[in-house]
């Protein structure tokens, strides 16, 4: 069976940007191969960081994806920093990665040219991506196409290695491309992010979900009820197709562009969608806080398990470069 590994950054509380995004896809992919999912808290320190903070963010986020349905049982569950050889591999892989590469990276060029001072970690984190990557000789990463430049950088580091000691040991991971949803946030402008206010937790009580979901943006042309819309550049229509069956999805097209609904009308349906889904994952939730040794657990064991595979890796690894 084919390997699968995707990581996430502890954000704390999954949001429905990024469950609708990945999480809700690496679900499924559970059935399908041998999956294993890290909490990528060594990516999480690159910027400003609270410790507390960052433990707190860590355990939420391990709390929302068992919740939403990533089962411990069926796939490999833990955290980055519990298994070492991450950052030990990430060193070794620096030493045959390029800077040019690396400074061609898409993301680096963005964030740096924000920042008055770039530290080292903004430059080779794609390394460690790597290294995530690599560890577990993992062949096939679900991304979307917006991340296959750094699955590139995974497979040109395997490439390199094997190439400068002889070997064929590390996979070149290929791209699982999934059909991810771009979630747009709540005001309509930018992709859903936590930075920018515009999202819904996974999480959240009904009531709050109402009291951002009232507000967001829609349709720009429907400015009275009575306007006719296109529910294809309506942000809400967007969810709808995430949230709510073909039929109900039809439904809303033909009453946005009749008037025959308003858009808290709309809203409304979406709310009911939305509830569906998410109300037994936050069922979910509340259990795993009522009995937080289930995810203590969980997470040991998959440290366990992904740290005997690393061992195992590097081993090789010292191996076949002279350091043992």
């Amino acid at each position: 069976m084919s390997t699968i590994f995707s990581g996430i950054q502890p954000s704390g509380e999954l949001h429905i940007g990024n469950y609708l995004g990945a999480v809700k896809n690496w679900v499924e992919l559970q059935s399908k191969y041998e999956c294993i999912y890290c909490i990528v808290d060594y990516h999480a320190i690159i910027g400003d960081f609270e410790p507390e903070s960052l433990r707190r963010r860590t355990r939420q986020m391990a709390v929302s994806l068992m919740a939403a349905g990533i089962d411990p049982a069926k796939s490999t569950l833990f955290v980055q920093s519990m298994v070492p050889e991450h950052t030990e591999l990430a060193w070794i892989f620096n030493t045959v990665t390029p800077v040019g590469e690396l400074e061609r990276q898409t993301q680096y060029k963005d964030k740096s040219q924000r920042q008055e001072s770039v530290n080292a970690g903004l430059l080779i984190y794609p390394v460690l991506q790597a290294a995530d990557i690599l560890l577990y000789r993992a062949d096939l990463i679900p991304v979307g196409e917006d991340q296959v430049q750094h699955l590139e950088l995974a497979r040109d580091v395997a490439r390199k290695w094997n190439a400068k000691f002889a070997s064929e040991y590390f996979p070149e991971p290929k791209p699982l491309l999934t059909a991810t949803r771009r979630i747009m946030g709540l005001d309509g402008q930018a992709k859903m992010s936590k930075s920018l206010g515009n999202t819904i937790g996974l999480l959240e009580s009904q009531e709050d979900v109402w009291a951002k979901l009232r507000p967001a943006v829609t349709d720009p042309a429907r400015v009275r009820k009575t306007d006719p819309g296109t529910p294809e550049v309506c942000n809400i229509y967007n969810l709808h197709k995430a949230f709510n069956d073909a039929a109900t999805v039809e439904h809303v097209a033909t009453q946005c562009r009749t008037a025959g609904w308003g858009c808290i009308d709309c809203k409304k349906v979406l709310m009911d969608g939305m509830m569906r889904e998410l109300t037994p994952i936050r069922e979910r939730a509340r259990e795993l806080e009522a009995h937080p040794e289930i995810v203590t657990d969980a997470l040991a064991a998959g440290a366990a398990k992904s740290g005997e595979i690393a061992r195992r890796t590097m081993t090789t690894v010292r191996e076949t470069m002279g350091l043992r």
